[in-house]
């Protein structure tokens, strides 16, 4: 592959050992628009695991509704009554609270100030601007001091119609998107290399076959396989994974096939036979190492469509299902906003989507051009 490596051939005759190293990193290194991809996708695979170690909101699915604030702007504050739940939530480990987030101990009641008597504290509980309703608590019923039963939280991209808050929302929402993009390019990338593999290298009846099949699939439009595959299988999170990665393959098979027919027409592929290798050795363990670069670029490429079309799903009510959130949900759930009061409800999910799409698109041009595929 034309500036990619230094090819080598040792007497067994194996397959051109290509070295990715100071030229490649050189070439990636000068654009600088792969470098701030590559930033934004190592931000975001950092942030999807700790989701709920940073998020304001650490409830399952950043789902702690306040209906009192819903709909507020961003930058907006309130102070909270924190008073214990009747029912203590069980207690969650590091590892169960990095995963899933662990249940609120406490119930947020909205106040705008609050004053203590003997036995009482009078708290002027909000319901809406300009709306309040005086409303006596039991001391007994609250920890001491007194004051560490108030808190202020800050909802700095402001809060959705349910009162939830959109930046936490938002963080765990990061998952889905990068969880449905490595799902998909694992699911097509081990069907479109096997098929497009076999494909390429046998030809024939088995080329025939293979193409046949990635013809109709590709005859589909896109969203409406997903959509056939989705309703098979059912709504849901790991589903839409799953149905996304089927709609994939094609566009790998193709491009592997191409590959292959080239590289199997060159002398050390032809040795290689000649020396009795097996067909599995020879395409698996020299052929397929030696076409990868086009395959990278790929796939960033369909990692970007992955999200979209994840985003997509979700919006439309046939993807990841309410409470969990998915930046496609966010949109559907604000939407209405923009036209409205507070735009910033639906344009800050619709923005986290337009900026991984296309962190994955600029890494996609750069690794082209470090190395110099040409498809």
């Amino acid at each position: 592959m034309p500036g990619l490596c230094t090819c080598k051939q040792d007497p067994f005759v194996k397959a051109p050992v290509q070295s990715i190293s100071s030229p490649f990193w050189r070439k990636l290194k000068k654009n600088r628009g792969a470098l701030f991809g590559m930033t934004v996708i190592a931000c975001a695979f950092l942030l999807a695991p700790l989701a709920y170690l940073v998020a304001p909101d650490h409830t399952p699915y950043a789902n702690r509704m306040i209906v009192e604030i819903e709909g507020r702007r961003p930058g907006y504050a309130q102070l909270f009554l924190k008073k214990k739940k009747e029912t203590a939530p069980p207690v969650a480990s590091f590892f169960q609270f990095l995963v899933n987030g662990k249940e609120d101990a406490y119930t947020y009641i909205p106040v705008t100030g609050y004053q203590a008597a003997n036995r009482t504290v009078a708290i002027s509980r909000y319901i809406d601007k300009g709306v309040t309703d005086t409303v006596l608590v039991p001391v007994s019923s609250l920890a001491s001091p007194l004051s560490s039963n108030f808190v202020r939280l800050h909802y700095w991209l402001g809060t959705d119609k349910y009162g939830r808050d959109i930046l936490s929302r938002l963080i765990v929402g990061t998952r889905v998107s990068l969880g449905v993009g490595l799902i998909a390019i694992v699911i097509s990338l081990t069907i479109g290399i096997v098929l497009g593999g076999l494909a390429g290298y046998y030809g024939g009846r088995v080329d025939s076959a293979v193409m046949w099949l990635v013809n109709v699939v590709w005859s589909i439009p896109t969203l409406l396989l997903v959509f056939a595959i989705t309703l098979l299988l059912g709504k849901g999170f790991w589903q839409v994974f799953v149905a996304v990665g089927l709609t994939m393959w094609v566009s790998v098979a193709r491009l592997v096939r191409g590959q292959v027919l080239v590289a199997r027409q060159l002398e050390w592929a032809e040795v290689a036979r000649a020396l009795g290798y097996t067909d599995a050795r020879i395409l698996f363990r020299h052929i397929l190492p030696n076409i990868l670069g086009p395959v990278f670029v790929l796939s960033a490429s369909n990692f970007a469509s992955a999200i979209i079309i994840e985003a997509g799903l979700s919006f439309l009510g046939v993807g990841v299902q309410p409470p969990q959130p998915s930046w496609g949900l966010m949109i559907k759930e604000n939407y209405n906003f923009i036209i409205t009061h507070n735009p910033v409800l639906a344009l800050a999910p619709g923005f986290a989507v337009m900026l991984l799409v296309l962190a994955f698109n600029l890494l996609g041009n750069g690794l082209r051009d470090a190395l110099d595929v040409r498809e």
